[in-house]
């Protein structure tokens, strides 16, 4: 029975910054922070734990998820480009294109979640310059409570 190499997990130890930049880098390569933290052996709560204690890390690791978030943004428009293959008869792959579609829609969907700000809809009320929104009038309606 082999034993289980323990990694030095104090704040600035040569074994922590590895596994930190490991975890940076798979992200930075399109995993998610879930596939990254499992690909740099180490468990996803005690990266994140790591990043709210360490500034500098932490600011790493906004660059890293920012870099995944672009990166997922190109996938979509790769996506969206490539074409579907053909069947034996020359006709279009229908499930391919539906699959397609689902991986477009997965993405745009999780692009919204993460960078609402750049990717979300935008549900702002507003006029323009030449045609400004006003308000034309306020009213106030009273019930009483007997009904009258």
């Amino acid at each position: 029975m082999s034993k289980a190499v323990k990694i030095r997990t104090v704040a600035g130890s040569p074994e922590r910054e590895q596994v930190a930049e490991l975890v940076l880098q798979g992200m930075r390569n399109g995993l998610s922070g879930f596939k990254a933290c499992q690909a740099a052996g180490v468990p996803q709560s005690t990266f994140a734990g790591w990043v709210n204690e360490d500034a500098q890390l932490a600011e790493r690791y906004a660059h890293a998820r920012e870099d995944l978030i672009e990166r997922m943004a190109s996938e979509v428009l790769e996506l969206s480009d490539s074409d579907v293959p053909a069947l034996a008869d020359g006709r279009k792959d229908w499930a391919a294109v539906q699959k397609h579609k689902l991986q477009v829609d997965t993405r745009k969907w999780l692009l919204s979640k993460l960078a609402p700000k750049k990717f979300g809809d935008k549900m702002t009320l507003a006029g323009d310059a030449e045609n400004p929104l006003t308000v034309e009038r306020i009213e106030r309606v009273i019930v009483q409570a007997d009904g009258k």
